[in-house]
């Protein structure tokens, strides 16, 4: 029996944060961490297929979604930032233990908590999320310029396409097979929020801020090797922003590891959700029942 999702707000170090909720609180936790530039909504139907048996805490990061979007002068837009803020939404509901599910902006986000608490992290569940320098390839040409070249106004306008209306678009179709099984109330959601005064520049600074990920990559891969977390892929192979490469480098570092591709782009539980959400099920489930078994 799915279990009704809560749609809450919470004080994060002076800051309102919107999460959605769903599950037995006794539950292992599963926290959804979302990529740009969506926000919790990308989780809606995988927190209804995994109610029944977890806990699935799902955060708008701030200036995505419902959170509270402070002003730039008041709050430095990074992804460390964003770590603390996802850290403190843990502390203060009182999770100890949980998995990760890392896609896009939530894979950097999710490793500097996995790697910072190691303890605490059940296992990893990795979907069109990058640690490794495989996945900087030629989506990431104007983005390394403006790394490069923050004046760079050629590489500044590509940057802003991305959250245009189109480029939005692109990003939820783009190696989609059937785009129609793609719900457009996701990008003109993303569009309503992007659209916020000075969210442009937000947007412009987390690119800019993305250049402090690739020297963590060997710091998180030393963690792979380390700990062995037990990780499950699933990847939408036609990615273009983080391609299939990204997926087969973690081949390198991690034991645990399971892997599957679906034929679809960067946003797979669009069109893959119900397959995706079946494997992750059967992925924890199994986990699950080796935990009681010892």
């Amino acid at each position: 029996m799915q279990n009704q999702t809560t749609y809450n707000f919470i004080m994060i170090s002076g800051l309102k944060i919107f999460y959605r909720e769903a599950g037995p609180r006794d539950a292992p936790t599963l926290l959804l961490l979302h990529g740009y530039p969506s926000s919790s909504f990308m989780f809606r139907n995988l927190i209804n297929d995994l109610s029944d048996q977890y806990h699935l805490i799902a955060p708008d990061y701030p200036g995505f979604g419902k959170s509270e979007q402070p002003p730039i002068a008041e709050f430095d837009y990074t992804f460390d930032n964003f770590a603390a803020i996802i850290e403190g939404l843990l502390d203060k509901l009182g999770i100890g233990r949980y998995s990760i599910y890392l896609m896009d902006y939530g894979a950097p986000i999710g490793y500097r908590i996995a790697a910072k608490y190691p303890e605490k992290v059940d296992s990893l569940i990795v979907q069109n999320g990058c640690a490794y320098d495989e996945g900087l390839d030629t989506f990431w040409e104007p983005i390394k310029a403006y790394w490069h070249d923050r004046t760079n106004k050629e590489a500044e306008e590509i940057l802003r396409s991305f959250h245009s209306q189109e480029g939005l678009k692109w990003q939820y179709t783009h190696g989609v097979p059937n785009i129609s099984v793609v719900s457009p109330d996701n990008w003109e959601m993303d569009l309503r929020h992007l659209e916020r005064p000075e969210n442009d520049q937000i947007q412009l600074d987390l690119f800019y801020d993305y250049r402090t990920n690739p020297p963590k990559y060997p710091e998180w891969q030393q963690y792979f090797r380390d700990y062995n977390p037990e990780m499950l892929i699933v990847y939408g192979k036609n990615d273009y922003i983080f391609p299939s490469s990204v997926a087969e480098a973690y081949k390198k570092d991690v034991k645990n590891l399971e892997y599957h591709s679906f034929d679809t782009g960067h946003y797979a539980l669009e069109s893959h959700g119900i397959e995706i959400g079946a494997t992750i099920k059967n992925f924890l489930d199994r986990k699950l029942r080796r935990q009681l078994w010892r």
